[in-house]
């Protein structure tokens, strides 16, 4: 991502995990957590939607921890239909944020798969850990079946889809969020992976970002 970007790997529930650290010029605002769209079809923590992701959160003053799932990359073990991925999402967490006393402030972000696979990282966390923001972006919701996101939750929570998404249709995505009335932002025009609109959903990041913390 960037020359200061380091990577290293950690102890995950199938063996290593491969993660990348990105930190912001200043003090911490707190740790980040970003998932990668399907293993299956090449996501990786070097997908250009999650690497927009990273900087907008680390322009911000968030810490910001990609990973590969388990079987993507450095990462051991095998792709698990979102299960394992859950587990491997969770392990990041514990281990860039631990809970307990002094805990950092913790944000969670995802595009496609990896938005699914946050929802229910946040439907796990949720309301024991405190998580000050939720960053959905082109999330899958059929094929893989995204979590509700508590309404109390809906303040912290940015929902980004492109209006001509053919891998996750944007009805669908209506249609999940429609019964919670979670609001959903469309970017006119843009497909899956925002391609010639990468800049503008950094700035729509940083701009949830910048909001005060509910």
């Amino acid at each position: 991502m960037n020359s200061k970007t380091v990577k290293s790997s950690i102890a995950g529930p199938a063996g290593a995990l491969e993660i990348a650290l990105d930190l912001p010029a200043g003090p911490s605002r707190g740790v980040a957590v970003i998932a990668h769209p399907h293993p299956l079809f090449g996501g990786t923590l070097d997908n250009k939607v999650v690497q927009t992701l990273a900087r907008a959160f680390v322009q911000t003053g968030w810490m910001a921890v990609r990973f590969n799932f388990r079987g993507v990359g450095g990462s051991a073990g095998s792709h698990d239909e979102g299960r394992g991925e859950l587990e491997d999402f969770l392990a990041v967490v514990q281990h860039a944020a631990p809970a307990g006393e002094g805990e950092s402030p913790l944000a969670l972000a995802g595009f496609s798969f990896g938005a699914f696979v946050t929802t229910h990282a946040f439907e796990r966390l949720h309301p024991a850990r405190h998580v000050e923001k939720l960053v959905l972006v082109g999330t899958s919701v059929s094929r893989a079946p995204a979590a509700p996101v508590d309404a109390a939750a809906h303040n912290k929570t940015l929902v980004v889809h492109g209006e001509q998404d053919d891998t996750v249709l944007l009805s669908d995505v209506l249609d999940w969020a429609r019964p919670q009335a979670l609001p959903v932002t469309v970017v006119p025009g843009v497909g899956h992976f925002f391609h010639g609109q990468l800049p503008l959903l950094k700035n729509l990041v940083i701009r949830h970002l910048a909001s005060p913390a509910v």
